[in-house]
């Protein structure tokens, strides 16, 4: 399964799957595409600026952004279930400065828990990639 999948497969069949674990791979790969599209939104909206389109990619972003909310947290949820942690370990997000930093580089990089945790089976266990 290459990266564009894992994205692919975030907002399609697990748009609202708060349940189970996410591999780093599947969350840097939702992550890397969400992050280029978002880029890619942002580029045209500046390219377009002073035409008749920038309300139109307005829109455009906030949909996006709006459309990949739940996505974007539920491959997050999992994530931190594949550390062994909970879903609410999230809201460490939200405290200035160090919760960004506690969240990405001590949660969301770090490998998960070896075999099966209280959130299911290790979902590198029987992967071929």
């Amino acid at each position: 399964m290459n990266l564009f999948d894992f994205f692919v497969q975030a907002v399609t069949t697990k748009y609202l799957d708060f349940s189970g674990r996410a591999r780093r791979k599947e969350y840097w790969g939702f992550t890397l595409f969400d992050f280029i599209i978002i880029v890619a939104i942002g580029f045209v909206s500046h390219r377009l600026r002073g035409s008749i389109l920038p309300t139109a990619i307005g829109s455009l972003s906030t949909f996006y952004s709006l459309a990949v909310l739940l996505p974007r947290l539920a491959v997050t949820v999992r994530r931190l279930h594949d550390c062994d942690k909970s879903g609410w370990w999230f809201f460490i997000f939200l405290i200035p400065i160090i919760g960004p930093i506690w969240l990405c580089l001590l949660l969301l990089i770090r490998e998960g828990t070896l075999g099966a945790n209280r959130f299911g089976p290790d979902p590198k266990a029987g992967a071929m990639d």
